[in-house]
């Protein structure tokens, strides 16, 4: 396989739903264990977090890691909303071209998605019983979309769509539509296609020519479906711990990845264990359990990349 296998921020509890202000690994000692465990790029995580412009080069350059991709998270069925966005995409995006600069062999991907809605996040996977789109707001998601991945290709970039539970591309039938009309290719995220009731492995052979992009989890079912019936919401699903170490959950790693292959996937395979730090977990203690996780997890890929 000729795939590249990257880290991630969130996998050490950094993403845009840490609260601000909140202590959290170090960029520099986050970029040192990834290296230590085998990783050769890195997920951008929030903006700015491993710097920005020629900060965020030099420390991509100083650790020998690549961009893999970058979260851009847009409320694409809502035009007003969406149009104010769109500075945050430009942010981004100059974050994109400053890692570029280096001239990687493998260019970062933006990972756009849609916003979702605060009923769809509250219950995630259920977002078709709960807040279903109309036609026109569906029609503004599609046109929007276009109009996002036009100006990611317009800096140079190809984008890629990531399906999420709790917004309003998450089920396979959501997946299938939106895949259906508009000219984007899929991130395939293993663990949020499990909260929707997907197949993982069905899902590489439905999607697999249009899957440019792979964020890879592993998944306690049991543990989220208990918090899914207790009425847990996306941040409740973080916080409990259901997504695991590789060969502790219940994805079909094998059969992923030998459908990726067979489909001679060669683009970033994104490691992701999303996680957020407790606060009865010392930073200290935190950062050396994910540092094992994510050794783990580097291991048990060496068979495919």
């Amino acid at each position: 396989m000729r795939a590249t296998v990257a880290g991630a921020p969130v996998s050490f509890g950094v993403f845009e739903l840490t609260p601000e202000g909140a202590e959290t690994v170090a960029p520099d000692d986050l970029l040192a264990i990834l290296v230590e465990t085998g990783y050769g790029g890195v997920d951008l995580g929030p903006v700015g977090y491993l710097g920005r412009d020629a900060a965020l080069r030099r420390r991509l350059e100083r650790f020998g890691l690549e961009l893999a991709g970058g979260w851009v998270q847009l409320p694409f069925s809502d035009d007003e909303a969406f149009a104010a966005s769109l500075p945050a995409l430009d942010e981004a995006l100059r974050a994109f071209v400053s890692a570029a600069e280096s001239g990687p062999t493998r260019l970062p991907l933006p990972t756009l998605a849609d916003d979702g809605s605060a009923a769809r996040r509250a219950l995630p996977g259920r977002g078709a019983e709960t807040d279903p789109l109309d036609t026109v707001r569906w029609d503004r998601l599609v046109a929007n979309a276009g109009r996002a991945a036009e100006i990611v290709r317009d800096a140079g970039f190809e984008p890629t769509f990531h399906h999420h539970a709790g917004t309003f591309v998450e089920s396979q039938e959501e997946i299938d539509r939106f895949l259906a009309e508009v000219d984007i290719d899929l991130t395939l995220d293993t663990g949020h296609l499990l909260i929707a009731g997907g197949d993982p492995v069905e899902a590489v052979r439905r999607w697999g020519a249009r899957i440019n992009h792979l964020h890879l989890k592993d998944v306690d079912l049991a543990e989220l479906r208990r918090v899914l019936a207790a009425g847990g919401g996306m941040r409740e699903v973080w916080q409990s711990g259901s997504f695991v170490t590789f060969g502790s959950g219940d994805i079909d790693l094998a059969g992923v990845m030998a459908g990726i292959d067979e489909h001679g996937y060669d683009g970033w395979i994104v490691v992701e264990q999303d996680v957020l730090n407790g606060d009865d977990v010392s930073l200290a203690a935190f950062e050396a359990e994910r540092a094992d996780d994510q050794r783990r997890n580097r291991e048990a890929l060496r068979r495919w990349a």
